[in-house]
């Protein structure tokens, strides 16, 4: 996908109340998939539902939420799956924390923050900045393609799992859902990667309301 195009985000942003609000709401999510463990990151986007991407959770029948990245974990059942969109929304049942909102659209270079549990490590929060959302020619989550999707840019430090993770604005609420990084960014920027757009993950979720019952999560990613 395309770079952000956009200046180097503000430090500051992840220091914000709202960002700070948002924390609790932002969960890891395990799993086995083709007998290797699988890492990632997701947000609370209702009573008992987690958004993530569909790459961290295909081939699995054991996936797992912590809140604030500790065991134990909650069972998870995949209720919405979509790997052209690299989308995942997962019920997870005991699941108390506060739901985060999907932001009206904000314009290019708007600072928000990257939040997740990268390198299957603590809680990290990097400063970021979105671009302009473009419908692009690229992979799925399966890394199949070519295929068209929208995306957004973003500038920032995105590693392994961050996938899945929400990027929070001043204001608490979220501006994208990160899936990837882009290969090749020199150090010296900061980093760029990829997020699923709010109208993308809104439509997902409204079907993952939708349904009684789980869904398959397909073969393995990886």
């Amino acid at each position: 996908g395309p770079a952000a195009q956009v200046p180097p985000p503000p430090r500051g942003i992840a220091a914000t109340p709202g960002v700070r609000a948002a924390a609790p709401s932002v969960v890891r999510v395990l799993g086995t998939a083709c007998g290797l463990g699988i890492e990632g990151g997701g947000w609370v986007a209702g009573t008992g539902l987690v958004v993530t991407n569909a790459h961290v959770v295909a081939g699995e029948t054991d996936t797992t939420v912590q809140v604030d990245g500790n065991p134990p974990g909650l069972p998870a059942q995949l209720v919405d799956f979509d790997p052209h969109d690299d989308v995942a929304v997962l019920r997870v049942a005991g699941l108390s924390e506060r739901a985060l909102s999907l932001a009206p659209s904000r314009s290019p270079g708007t600072p928000a923050a990257i939040l997740g549990y990268p390198l299957d490590g603590p809680f990290n929060v990097q400063p970021g900045r979105i671009g302009q959302t473009v419908v692009a020619t690229t992979e799925d989550a399966y890394g199949n393609g070519p295929v068209l999707r929208s995306i957004e840019p973003l500038r920032g430090l995105v590693r392994p799992g961050n996938s899945g993770g929400p990027l929070i604005d001043a204001g608490g609420q979220v501006v994208g859902t990160v899936f990837a990084a882009i290969i090749g960014t020199p150090a010296s920027s900061g980093g760029d990667g990829l997020a699923v757009p709010n109208a993308v993950v809104g439509a997902q979720l409204a079907r993952a309301k939708s349904r009684s019952g789980p869904v398959g999560s397909g073969p393995c990613a990886g």
